[in-house]
């Protein structure tokens, strides 16, 4: 009887360690909305996967270089851009700013679009298309090239080709150099979107 009261008295003192080692654990661990898990990690996954199909349908139909042409020599800036050359409060005004628009600005997801370049001396620069702000830890990227050659034109406004503006006499205001000026290729530019739940 001694001996069955022991092994009871035994097994409850070790439920009580149990318990206690489990409540110590959670205590020590903060689990927040932007805590890494598996549901976090498959809406990253998601909104990854939207971003590669946006850049990846907008390169089939021409869309992309209508964007990274959407440019205006006289202003030296995109397109009606709001701020320091580049938009800050809506897409583009063309096909690839109405996908956007379309894919992210109504779901609330906010996401910066930069166009990187070889500048003089081959280093690498960037130009900002979108901006809208800082991204968060959870932020994706996709990104893109496009061929941009010497009988490539300008867009204007409304997004027809500004047939007076080519890219190789725009060269002087145009923020893209020619990089290859020995070829018809001009420079090949990658198109990257960075995208984040607000």
């Amino acid at each position: 009887m001694d001996r069955g009261q022991a092994h009871t008295l035994e097994a409850v003192i070790s439920a009580m360690i149990l318990l206690a080692s489990i409540g110590f654990a959670l205590q020590i661990t903060a689990v927040t909305p932007l805590s890494a898990s598996t549901s976090s990690q498959h809406v990253e996954n998601q909104l990854k996967g939207t971003a590669e199909g946006i850049l990846s349908s907008a390169a089939a139909e021409g869309e992309l270089k209508d964007a990274v042409l959407y440019w205006s020599e006289k202003n030296v800036e995109f397109h009606n851009a709001t701020e320091r050359a580049f938009r800050t409060t809506y897409p583009p005004n063309n096909s690839f700013g109405n996908i956007l628009n379309l894919s992210f600005t109504r779901n609330r997801i906010a996401y910066n679009v930069y166009v990187q370049y070889h500048g003089s001396g081959g280093t690498l620069q960037q130009q900002r298309m979108v901006y809208s702000g800082e991204p968060s830890d959870h932020a994706v990227s996709a990104t893109r090239t496009v061929a941009i050659v010497d009988d490539d034109y300008l867009r204007e406004y409304d997004g027809r080709i500004d047939w007076q503006q080519q890219v190789s006499d725009a060269s002087s205001n145009f923020y893209v150099p020619d990089a290859h000026s020995s070829s018809g290729l001009y420079n090949l530019v990658q198109v990257e979107v960075v995208a984040w739940r607000i």
